[in-house]
Formats: C-alpha cells, structure tokens, sequence
C-alpha cells in the first residue's frame, strides 16, 4: 500500500450503535476521492461493544484501518492526539463518531487544503442540536469571541476540520495533558480559512456531553489559551478596593456630621457578603490554573495505550509522546498486527 494521503481520526466513547454506519459512509467517501487513505480510530475507554466492533473493522481493511486502544477514559482531545502521533498523510481530518459530523462534506475540507491552507475550520449549519444545546454552545462562543478577540473561530465544538501534516506534528509535539485542538491548530497556522458544513442529529445513540462536561470543555479552552479571567479579576480587584476606600471616607464623614447611627448594619454586611463571593470566585479562577499547572508538573502520562492494532506492527512498549519521557512498566502499551 502506498502512503496515505489523507488520514482522519475518530474518537470512539460508546459508539456501537454508529460504528458501521460510519465505516460504510466513510469508506464510500473516502473512496470516491481516488487517493490512498487511512482511518485511526481511537477507543476512549468504552464500555459498550465498540472494542469488538472496532476490531472487526480493522479486520475488514488491515491496510487502512487502524485502532488504538486506551486503558481508560482520557477524553476526546487525547484520544485525537493519540491519533496525531500516529498519522501518515498529508491532510489530517477529524470527526466525531456520532455521524452528526456527515462524512460526505470531507471533500469540501479537502479541497481547501489543496487550495494552500493549513487549517480548515468549520461552522455548522442547520444545527440540528436540541435547544439547551444550542443554547450553551452559542454562549461558549460569544464567552470565547470576547476573551480571546485573536481566535478567530465561528464555532468551536465542531470537530469536522482539517489540518496540515506540519501543524499536526506541531500539536503532537506539546506534550499538554489539557488542551483544545482547534484552538491549538490556529496558534502555529499560517493560512487558516473557515466554511460551512452540513450538520446532522446522532444516527444512534445518546450525546456523551452533559453540561457539565460542556462547561468543563470551556474552562479548558480559557485557561488553556488565555490569562483573560486573571485580568478581569485583577481590574475588578482594583474597582473594589478604590469604591471601598471612597465607602470608607465616606462613613468616616457621615459619622462626623451625623454622629453614631446603627443603621446600615445589613447594608454593611450584604456589601460583605458580595466582596466575598467576588474573592471567592476570584479563588476558583485561580484555582482552574493552578490546577493545570499541578497537572503539568507531575509529568504523567496524557494517555495509556493498551494496544495498537495495525497491518505489519510490531511490539511497542512505550510511546515517548505520550508518556512525556516517564517511565512506564512494559506491559503498558503493546502493538500488534
């Protein structure tokens, strides 16, 4: 088989229902390009039957379907990042698994990669999400647009994009356990370009997202990209303390002039209240980096790989990339054909 030229990852998280689904469409697109291919489908800890299922495709094209098993649930950007370090064309495209990304709009992506660019962002059209959903992620959106004017990106939750071999190896090469792919793409893009894709409802199953997990998404994207919250709160830090010193001549003249009152004592103890939740919030903004810092510094591993299916693989026992240099027992990650 020659190299590919085109490659396209998958996260895979309790997707049994979609997986053959997806393999007829993809293939089928795939295909229809004319040019060598390559699917790396990354099994995120699933706890349903799409290990088998997996397997079984792989079985179906050994050439060009390849799996990677993890040992656990490490989240979807690792799971593409496992993905990352193992690619071998030129255009690198993800997707979700859900089919809510259609495989049919990956010749549009394509072709605005042959046109010179490196990173092909995509907005959604047609949104067929329920209306909470819509909701958050117009919110996210505007939340992002407004801390970081320099990412310039119409909608951040779609995962149908496409990337250049050089930008992808650049991602790859971090070694962040927290991060934000997209917004990753565009800190080392050089001719980025953004069009619209088709958007689908799940052809099976249920969306792994809760809110939570959304909100979760968004602190990760912020404090993975800017200090903006720190700021906001420094500013508000100094607000606080210039209006309390103005309070504080002001209750020191009115006690002059007026002499000793007691009123005012719950006025007095609800502007407490507020000036500690304000800390406290302030706290928590701190805390989310401080956290990914302690993440980082500890130097484990961003993933665990317990196997590697693949045609002509040999025996790998440790993935440096991942591992960020750690030690790892042997039997952590195996590969075999």
């Amino acid at each position: 088989m020659p190299d590919p030229y085109i490659s396209v990852v998958i996260p895979v998280y309790n997707e049994e229902k979609n997986l053959e689904e997806l393999y007829r469409r993809l293939t089928a697109v795939l295909d229809g390009l004319g040019k060598p291919w390559e699917i790396l489908l990354t099994d995120d800890g699933s706890r349903d039957h799409s290990v088998a299922l997996l397997r079984e495709l792989h079985k179906r094209k050994p050439e060009q379907i390849r799996i990677i098993e993890f040992n656990g649930n490490f989240g979807q950007h690792m799971a593409i990042m496992a993905g990352f370090e193992r690619v071998r064309g030129q255009i690198v495209i993800t997707m979700d698994a859900d089919l809510q990304n259609p495989p049919e709009e990956i010749p549009k992506l394509v072709a605005a990669m042959e046109k010179g660019h490196d990173v092909v962002n995509t907005h959604r059209l047609g949104r067929q999400d329920s209306r909470w959903r819509l909701w958050v992620s117009g919110l996210h959106n505007k939340i992002r647009a407004w801390m970081m004017p320099k990412l310039k990106m119409q909608d951040e939750g779609c995962m149908l994009r496409a990337y250049s071999r050089r930008i992808v190896d650049l991602m790859a090469s971090t070694g962040e356990s927290t991060t934000f792919i997209p917004a990753l793409a565009l800190n080392y893009a050089t001719n980025p370009v953004e069009v619209g894709v088709a958007h689908e409802t799940r052809f099976a199953g249920e969306s792994n997202y809760s809110l939570y997990k959304l909100i979760r998404y968004n602190f990760d994207l912020i404090t993975g990209f800017s200090v903006f919250p720190l700021q906001v709160f420094t500013l508000i830090g100094i607000g606080v303390s210039v209006c309390s010193f103005l309070f504080v001549i002001f209750l020191l003249a009115r006690r002059f002039v007026v002499g000793p009152e007691v009123e005012g004592v719950f006025t007095l103890f609800a502007i407490l209240f507020f000036l500690i939740g304000i800390v406290l919030m302030g706290l928590g903004i701190v805390g989310e980096y401080i956290g990914r810092i302690y993440q980082e510094v500890r130097k484990r591993p961003r993933f665990v790989i317990r196997e590697v299916l693949e045609a002509g693989g040999s025996a790998e026992r440790q993935n440096p990339a991942s591992s960020k240099e750690s030690d790892i027992p042997e039997a952590v990650a195996t590969e075999t054909a």
